[in-house]
């Protein structure tokens, strides 16, 4: 199940930025689209994109909210929550004709309050994971030929596999692990892409202040290690622009030709985690099994009605 993590000697690291990755890219002529693209590192992500050249598409939840991030971006209604917004929207980009050349999963919430959405879906499973997965496979009539598709996930991941027996916490609610089964279904997903024979990986941006995080009192940032005592971020942390640079990184470099399904740090290839360190990061073996993979797209196929690549 690691045989995909293996460094590729990109020479960027955790300090590079996504205009550090695109240097001397052209994007000209590419279309990407970016859930999430309108705040934090999706934000940077779009910016990036669009100074190499891509023409970038933004799904929003608050399509004013990205208009005035992003006055000269395209900005679409999308709510990752709702299947049947999820359906208009990739039914409206399929009716242009255009193709997507990368598609980068960002959007997501975390340590939200216990939510329901849809038929009673946990909101960090349904949003972080289900939507995506719907919006993939809606869209994969447009998906150009040798197209990438990044999963944002995190190192969030090492505090639970998929809880297979409660995917929607109908026991007792944690939102920490609601969150961290939500970034190893988004790595699993790309792992299930990548033997569906799209180009497809998952992405740990590392530890980075953004709004993400308005769900945790800044108490409880302080008691985390997020920050220092003075309010800084603490040692290790990035800015938004240097956690873009993975999923840039993920979206263009010709090193990863032939590695599909591989899980990304610091704009390379992760190597398996030796530590429960989150801050050091890699991944640990359940979020890159290609059988729990294939569990999990069963599953989600079950739960959206949508299988659309077999």
């Amino acid at each position: 199940m690691f045989t995909q993590q293996r460094k590729a000697g990109s020479g960027f690291g955790a300090r590079s930025t996504a205009d550090d990755v695109l240097a001397g890219i052209d994007l000209s002529g590419r279309t990407a689209l970016v859930t999430g693209g309108y705040s934090g590192i999706g934000l940077e992500t779009t910016l990036a994109l669009s100074r190499a050249g891509a023409h970038v598409i933004v799904p929003a939840r608050r399509p004013a909210e990205a208009r005035n991030a992003l006055p000269e971006a395209e900005v679409h209604a999308l709510d990752l929550a709702d299947l049947d917004s999820v359906r208009g929207f990739a039914a409206d980009f399929l009716d242009t004709g255009r193709t997507l050349d990368i598609v980068i999963n960002g959007a997501g919430i975390m340590a939200c309050p216990e939510t329901r959405v849809g038929p009673g879906w946990e909101a960090h499973f349904a949003v972080n994971h289900l939507g995506h997965f719907a919006l993939v496979n809606r869209l994969r009539p447009a998906l150009a030929d040798g197209a990438r598709v990044v999963s944002v996930a995190s190192s969030g991941h090492f505090l639970s596999d998929v809880r297979w027996d409660d995917l929607h916490f109908r026991g007792t609610y944690d939102p920490w692990l609601a969150y961290a089964q939500s970034k190893t279904a988004n790595a699993l997903f790309a792992v299930h892409l990548a033997k569906l024979g799209l180009n497809a990986f998952a992405v740990h941006p590392g530890s980075i202040l953004t709004p993400l995080q308005r769900h945790v009192p800044r108490e409880e940032w302080l008691a985390l290690g997020w920050i220092t005592p003075d309010g800084a971020p603490a040692p290790g942390f990035k800015t938004p622009a240097q956690g873009a640079a993975t999923a840039v990184w993920a979206a263009t470099s010709p090193l990863l030709d032939g590695r599909a399904g591989a899980y990304c740090q610091d704009c390379d290839i992760a190597e398996p985690a030796r530590t429960d360190d989150m801050l050091v990061g890699g991944v640990k073996p359940w979020a890159v099994d290609p059988e729990s993979a294939a569990r999990l797209w069963q599953v989600s196929a079950e739960l959206t009605g949508l299988d659309l690549f077999s």
